[in-house]
């Protein structure tokens, strides 16, 4: 019997979601080495492997968008449980570089349509623009992602091996997360207007034409991406760098979680009263201030870093699903979306590579590239305002509007 409630969908969703992130986004972190060593590949190899996956991700986006616009999440999310375990399989199964390829590009396929964007449209679908408190709740569970991820992927390669916690993944994709979307309430009709990713763009944002605006939420969520990535792989190589010392730099390193959701727990409750664009205004310059202090004092500010540049990316992630709603609407918000995070993809693919380049070469000076890239989106954002009928609907009680 489908779900209801729309906090039952949400735990439904955030689980879901913490499972197909664990399983792909953060599974070479832990498991990337022993499935070098095994397959005699050098480690590098199989994180280009993972960037071939998130190339292939960003291609199939728009696509996975439409399908999800025309017949909602629920049955795009089940076929991605399906997806994410044929290719956990293949990989657990892999004796070379063409299978490793072969199962990251089927992993690609399931990270381009079962990752946070297609839950995005999936409750957009249901919700309409009433979603932007389900799209903060489902972020604050899989939220935790790493967190459940990196330990479990650890303790069932430690167990099993990492072709055990392959085939580990695969069967809670089957046994867990196909039956709770499965359990996702059905989309009503699609109206017609879906078909057009840019259809009534005009109703909600008065300020930009419909291509500016795209093209600048564009280039906001692939700097942000890019920064996220960067920071992800190379966090404690980059506080070292600064002047911490590894046990300092893997500690700090640990406060990223808790500013992610800790900054999504305020969105949820004190910001939910402003408008989205400006907590992601806000949110985009947490990681240029943070980086600002951590280049001029060092490792003294390296805690404030860390919690500055989490809390910002927490936000940030629900901007990614919340602009596009606020600025254009929910028709055609799946293929938009889709759209729109194709150049974060494909930055999110190359960021690990390209960062470490700039570390290697310039050491902490590094901070200045991702500060420098953190003020650009920001100067995107402030080139944007929504339109009268949205300044209206998320001003606080009592406000005027101008």
């Amino acid at each position: 019997m489908p779900l209801s409630n729309r906090s039952s969908v949400v735990v439904a969703l955030g689980t879901t979601q913490t499972l197909a992130w664990a399983s792909s986004y953060y599974l070479p972190a832990m498991l990337a080495a022993p499935m070098a060593t095994d397959l005699d590949l050098q480690t590098p190899t199989v994180f280009a492997a993972f960037s071939f996956a998130l190339v292939i991700s960003a291609l199939l986006g728009p696509y996975a968008g439409r399908c999800i616009d025309r017949w909602g999440g629920r049955p795009v999310l089940m076929t991605t449980n399906l997806v994410f375990a044929a290719g956990l399989v293949l990989l657990g199964s892999a004796n070379g570089i063409v299978g490793l390829l072969l199962a990251w590009a089927i992993l690609g396929v399931g990270m381009g349509s079962g990752l946070y964007e297609a839950a995005f449209a999936g409750l957009v679908r249901l919700y309409g623009r009433d979603s932007r408190g389900a799209i903060t709740g489902i972020t604050l569970i899989a939220g935790f992602a790493s967190t459940v991820g990196w330990p479990l992927s650890t303790f069932l390669e430690s167990q099993f091996g990492w072709r055990g916690a392959c085939f580990g993944w695969a069967a809670l994709h089957v046994f867990l997360a196909l039956p709770l979307n499965w359990l996702l309430p059905t989309a009503a009709a699609a109206p017609s207007a879906d078909s057009d990713p840019i259809a009534s763009v005009g109703k909600y944002s008065n300020a930009s034409s419909p291509l500016k605006a795209s093209l600048l939420l564009a280039v906001v969520f692939a700097i942000t991406w890019f920064i996220s990535t960067a920071m992800a792989a190379h966090l404690p190589r980059l506080l070292m760098a600064g002047g911490a010392t590894l046990a300092a730099a893997v500690a700090f390193g640990a406060l990223v979680g808790p500013a992610q959701v800790g900054a999504r727990i305020l969105e949820f409750s004190v910001l939910r009263k402003v408008h989205p664009l400006l907590s992601a205004r806000l949110a985009t310059l947490m990681h240029p201030a943070g980086a600002a202090l951590l280049a001029l004092a060092g490792a003294p500010m390296a805690a404030v870093f860390v919690i500055f540049h989490g809390a910002g990316n927490g936000i940030l992630t629900i901007a990614k699903g919340t602009l596009p709603l606020v600025l254009f609407g929910p028709q055609g918000y799946g293929a938009r979306q889709g759209l729109l995070m194709v150049p974060a993809r494909i930055a999110q693919a190359l960021s690990p590579w390209l960062f470490g380049l700039c570390l290697d070469r310039w050491g902490a000076g590094a901070l200045w590239l991702s500060g420098g890239l953190g003020a650009i989106a920001f100067a995107a954002l402030m080139m944007l305002r929504a339109g009268e009928d949205e300044e209206r609907l998320h001003a606080p009680r009592g406000a005027s509007s101008n």
